[in-house]
């Protein structure tokens, strides 16, 4: 079994807090993604601004972040090239694993950056990015975030938003939703041409989130060929359940968005090392006893495209 995860921040932790990637205290290094069975692990360069900037002590602009944490990638790429390369496409994906490499994918949470110049889209491609959210936790100039209030979760994208998703699909970048309105998430059901992603968020009508997807969102998402990586924070899949994650409630969420969705719309998307609950399983290690606990409610071929089949259709579908 090899993992292809949707989602982590450890990228900010190598660049912020100048951990290398080698060998690390948190959920993902080098010989814990080996240890995983790590096909590929998508590496989010997360933009802090706003509160996030000023909780993180961050003074430059959101798009010098955005260069300062790519060098950073590229650096802890060069640092790790014996057992990690790039991926920009499908071909890397399978070149790099057949001739015994882990596989790196860049992606973006919150598109703050592109502050509503459209030529940053193309940037954004050139420099590697494959998967793109329009928003973090605040709204932008492209779109506004998830919100527990009903009004402000209605609201969409913004018309710089449906230029940039438009451009993204022209380039080969896969729009992700996890942190965006729900309409938002509408709005991109209604522009996109081609399949999108939620990388790390759960089912709304087992732990009612608003990070989390409705019942009618699996289902949309599914009819359009995307994919919706599970998120292993306690809050996004049990109420009340203390600040430890239970492999049983990674299996019922992903059991339940495959019944809503599709068995062909779930993945993998841990958020490793942007989470704070304790894990049953302790970090990325512990990826292969997940497809263990799958094995009593899915079959063989299920748990493949579970752990790296359905995010592989998409990417052959968007990627150029």
């Amino acid at each position: 079994m090899r993992f292809i995860d949707l989602h982590c921040d450890t990228l900010m932790d190598c660049y912020i807090g100048k951990k290398p990637l080698s060998a690390r205290e948190g959920h993902l290094d080098i010989q814990k993604l080996k240890a995983g069975e790590a096909w590929a692990q998508c590496f989010a360069i997360y933009v802090p601004w706003n509160k996030s900037a000023e909780h993180w002590g961050i003074t430059e602009s959101p798009y010098d972040y955005f260069q300062g944490a790519y060098k950073c990638y590229l650096e802890q790429l060069e640092l790790n090239k014996d057992a990690l390369r790039p991926a920009l496409t499908v071909t890397d994906l399978e070149s790099n694993k057949a001739n015994g490499f882990m596989s790196a994918i860049l992606t973006l949470e919150d598109a703050v950056h592109l502050d509503g110049k459209l030529e940053r889209v193309d940037e954004l491609h050139q420099k590697g990015v494959r998967i793109a959210s329009l928003t973090w936790n605040w709204e932008n100039t492209l779109a506004f975030p998830n919100a527990m209030d009903a009004e402000a979760h209605g609201k969409g994208l913004k018309a710089f938003g449906f230029e940039a998703i438009a451009r993204m699909e022209q380039l080969g970048i896969v729009p992700d939703v996890s942190h965006l309105s729900e309409g938002g998430f509408w709005d991109m059901i209604k522009a996109c041409q081609k399949p999108f992603v939620a990388t790390h968020s759960c089912a709304r009508a087992l732990c009612d989130h608003s990070r989390n997807l409705t019942d009618a969102q699996l289902k949309a998402l599914g009819e359009k060929g995307g994919v919706v990586g599970i998120n292993f924070l306690d809050a996004f899949l049990k109420k009340d359940a203390g600040g430890f994650t239970k492999t049983e409630y990674i299996v019922e969420h992903l059991r339940y968005m495959a019944d809503k969705a599709g068995i062909e719309a779930v993945a993998m998307g841990s958020d490793f090392d942007g989470i704070d609950s304790k894990l049953e399983f302790v970090d990325y290690s512990g990826m292969p006893t997940i497809a263990d606990a799958l094995k009593g409610c899915f079959t063989e071929r299920e748990i493949d495209l579970i752990a790296n089949g359905n995010i592989l259709r998409v990417f052959k579908e968007c990627w150029k």
